[in-house]
């Protein structure tokens, strides 16, 4: 994510990377887990994503009642993943040399630009290239904002308290992503319309901009020099060969890809599912199904990071997220198909499907600490099994859901979360603060 830093060198952001990072955590202030001084950056993720979310729960379905695919409106969603992918990837180093302030407002200005091109020139055109040139586009954006905030988390944050810190960073982007988003877009809809509202997102994209832009201080935009600024760019390259060299990175990169592969895939299908004739929604139950399953997820993330700090990252990961994911996926889909249009099951259903997902905020700070030497390589390496993550998962679903259906899919999901679960047991790692 982030060039490496000599042990006991600060980069000119204020933070330190390597060995350092215990020198910048030292009197920083946590309340469970929370570093107080980032306060104001957390509110930025929850106001930025809630913009960013605002489609999830109806675009796939929208896009097919305009007349476009199933198949199409994955692609869709892929194409995002892919350069979202990129971008997770490249996030981190763009934001040690130009600083994580400097590298949020891009993304949010990159995010404004895209989206109104994408509503004015394909959706309201219904033209699906464009469409699909310009949604692939903004997904360079998000990543560029809430990885580079990711970095000064990092940065503060003592790696024995590392879960617990990136749990409250997954929660606030949750909190926007999934609960706000859905419940904003649930409550506009009805009132204005599906293109109103998707033009709304960019009200908060603005305001969580303008949050971070007064919040964060410039003490986070110093940049590097030219010669700086390429030699990071050359650590993060040279850290691809860490996967094929290091057992337990390798491992790693790919339980990463695993791990949110329903988080992202459930809006490509799940949504043309549940408000088929067979799943027996409305789509106004769908997105309170949905709005449940994101509103469990900031307290899970919190709880997860707190208790994988005590009970053990991997232990976590393995039992509660792949093999609990395993479960819960199939459950996901199977209580409407056999029992439709019940709110009360569907829910349930969600909320475990919520619990078990959130355990994987582990992952975050097992990529660091397990080449505590490396951390910047680590973290990119994490970063892209993430934005892999983001577009496998529908790229599954657009390969799946033309022969073999929704259900095709979601068992795809669950026999890969069995599969990385016994990976799991390969991975030879002793955690910090144990």
């Amino acid at each position: 994510m982030s060039r490496a830093v000599p042990a006991g060198h600060a980069g000119r952001d204020g933070g330190t990377n390597g060995g350092a990072d215990a020198g910048i955590a030292t009197g920083v202030r946590m309340v469970w887990g929370l570093p107080l001084v980032l306060g104001w950056g957390y509110l930025a993720v929850i106001l930025f994503m809630t913009g960013d979310g605002i489609e999830v729960t109806f675009l796939s379905r929208y896009v097919t009642d305009i007349g476009f695919s199933a198949r199409d409106a994955a692609l869709l969603f892929s194409a995002f993943g892919a350069t979202a992918a990129v971008s997770g990837w490249l996030s981190g180093i763009l934001a040690e040399v130009y600083g994580p302030r400097r590298v949020m407002m891009v993304g949010a200005a990159w995010w404004v630009v895209c989206q109104a091109a994408f509503l004015k020139f394909g959706i309201e055109a219904s033209s699906f290239n464009r469409m699909l040139l310009f949604y692939a586009l903004r997904g360079f954006a998000h990543p560029l904002f809430f990885y580079a905030f990711f970095l000064r988390v990092v940065q503060v944050t003592p790696t024995a308290r590392l879960a617990s810190a990136l749990g409250w960073l997954w929660s606030v982007f949750t909190i926007g992503y999934g609960v706000a988003a859905t419940f904003i877009a649930g409550m506009a809809i009805p009132r204005f319309g599906v293109v109103p509202t998707l033009w709304m997102s960019l009200l908060w994209i603005m305001a969580g901009a303008l949050v971070a832009f007064c919040g964060l201080g410039s003490g986070t935009t110093a940049g590097r020099g030219r010669a700086a600024s390429w030699m990071a760019l050359r650590q993060v390259f040279a850290a691809l060969p860490v996967i094929v060299k290091n057992h337990d990175i390798a491992i790693m990169f790919f339980l990463r890809i695993v791990s949110n592969l329903s988080l992202y895939g459930f809006p490509v299908v799940m949504p043309l599912f549940y408000t088929s004739a067979q799943g027996g929604f409305t789509m106004a139950q769908w997105m309170m199904v949905y709005g449940v399953y994101f509103f469990i997820q900031p307290f899970g993330n919190v709880a997860w990071g707190l208790i994988g700090d005590r009970i053990g990252w991997i232990r976590q990961i393995r039992w509660v997220g792949f093999f609990g994911c395993a479960v819960t996926t199939l459950l996901f889909y199977y209580v409407p198909f056999y029992a439709p249009g019940n709110m009360v099951l569907a829910t349930a259903a969600a909320a475990l499907a919520a619990v078990t997902v959130t355990s994987f905020v582990a992952i975050s700070a097992l990529f660091p600490a397990l080449v505590p030497a490396h951390r910047g390589g680590a973290l990119s390496i994490q970063n892209l099994g993430g934005g892999l993550s983001n577009f496998l998962g529908p790229t599954i679903a657009a390969m799946l859901v033309t022969q073999w259906g929704v259900q095709g899919v979601i068992w795809a999901y669950a026999g890969l979360y069995v599969l990385a679960g016994g990976l799991s047991f390969f991975l030879r790692f002793r955690q910090p603060g144990l």
